[in-house]
């Protein structure tokens, strides 16, 4: 996600107060179709980089890297998966600027896939704008779109733009605000700071469903996550690494702070994302990833990540999905039982992995992961994930014994 997601320590209390609606709030569960009797819904997504190889320093062309985005959203439908998601970045070393056109092309070559934003930069666009895009998105698509909305962890795109870094928080909140509004009315008289004010303005074209499913990109401070539970929104919660005990503690601020607002808990959907790789072993995988998060950090986010750091995704704490199928299985297992949480995305694309690679991770998501993912998060989720989860800190604990060397 591009939302900034960095491994963070327990949250906060928070101490803003609202006027409780409860009688207001939709039942996001059933309009976002994520009731329990699917399982966990499991997609992926690319922040939609155009990196080198860090073994060659070869790379595409941006219109090959383009449709490569689009390819991978087939094969996804063609896996099984439940969703394909695409970032926004306005910089070196990215090419989905134009994230929403490309969705669009992803909308009419796909049937069945939900798609959307792996982050839509709210901060630095225009809502109105917005809100027609994915409205548009979701008509070609046949009521398939999705958007989460984000503020940026690479903060360049504010200049380049035409905004002011130091307004980072109050730009977000007040179009997330707007965004939202034009969402839930079909008239809409509102004013702010940054915008120009709209006097009963009718917003089109509207969604197959007059709704849009919007959620809130969550990283890093859990301040973000008190927020979106006071506002009652959906929360995609991002990650780069940590262990999956410290982000229950985000998750359950979150529900905290909804049911301080007045909403239902159980009416909002909760979404992760974060690092994957799959291989037959998991000193394979780290093998395999290593050289492509760190080259693709240094490039993106100004550093890499130290070998020691990426050696603990394979430790059964760690919330990073890196390792062999099972091993993957079973923490996915455990964090739907720590979180309760109705989607996993799983970032199968990053650094300059080759397309090839990338498909690969695809095929072993349907053919290995999915079906025991389902199997397991079907009717009492609870239940089968706590039969399934024991056996994650024999096998991923004798893989993270044997991580560093295999980073060596």
């Amino acid at each position: 996600m591009s939302e900034s997601a960095q491994p963070h320590t327990t949250p906060e209390q928070h101490s803003e107060t609202t006027d409780p609606q409860p009688s207001q709030q939709p039942n996001y569960m059933h309009e976002f179709g994520l009731d329990k009797g699917q399982g966990l819904q499991f997609g992926i997504y690319s922040l939609g980089d155009h990196l080198p190889d860090p073994h060659d320093g070869s790379r595409v062309d941006a219109g090959q890297r383009i449709h490569e985005f689009i390819g991978y959203a087939q094969a996804a439908e063609a896996a099984g998966l439940d969703f394909f998601s695409l970032g926004e970045s306005h910089q070196e070393f990215f090419a989905s600027q134009a994230h929403a056109v490309i969705l669009g092309a992803i909308a009419q070559a796909t049937d069945t896939i939900r798609i959307g934003s792996s982050s839509t930069i709210l901060s630095t666009s225009d809502p109105v704008r917005v809100f027609e895009n994915f409205a548009t998105i979701d008509l070609i698509s046949g009521g398939r779109a999705e958007l989460v909305a984000g503020r940026a962890s690479r903060v360049g795109l504010f200049e380049l733009l035409g905004y002011d870094l130091r307004d980072y928080e109050e730009l977000y909140e007040e179009k997330l605000d707007l965004l939202l509004t034009i969402n839930r009315d079909k008239q809409v008289t509102w004013s702010g700071q940054f915008r120009a004010p709209l006097n009963d303005a009718e917003v089109l074209p509207r969604p197959t469903g007059q709704a849009l499913r919007i959620w809130r990109a969550v990283g890093g401070a859990p301040a973000s996550a008190v927020k979106a539970g006071l506002a009652g929104v959906p929360m995609v919660m991002a990650h780069l690494g940590g262990t999956t005990s410290v982000f229950k503690g985000t998750v359950d601020a979150y529900r905290r702070a909804a049911a301080h607002a007045g909403f239902d808990p159980a009416t909002l959907p909760i979404a992760t994302a974060g690092f994957f790789h799959a291989a037959e072993t998991s000193q394979e995988a780290l093998r395999a990833m290593y050289p492509h998060i760190n080259e693709g950090m240094k490039r993106t986010n100004g550093q890499g990540m130290p070998k020691q750091h990426f050696a603990q995704s394979v430790h059964p704490a760690s919330i990073a999905n890196i390792g062999s199928p099972q091993q993957i299985i079973e923490k996915i297992l455990h964090q739907h039982e720590v979180f309760g949480h109705q989607r996993y995305l799983a970032q199968v694309d990053f650094g300059g992995m080759a397309y090839a690679d990338v498909m690969n991770q695809i095929d072993i998501i349907g053919t290995e992961i999915l079906p025991a993912v389902k199997k397991y998060t079907g009717a009492t989720p609870a239940d089968s994930v706590s039969e399934s989860a024991g056996p994650a800190s024999g096998t991923a604990g004798s893989a993270f014994d044997s991580a560093e060397e295999a980073l060596s």
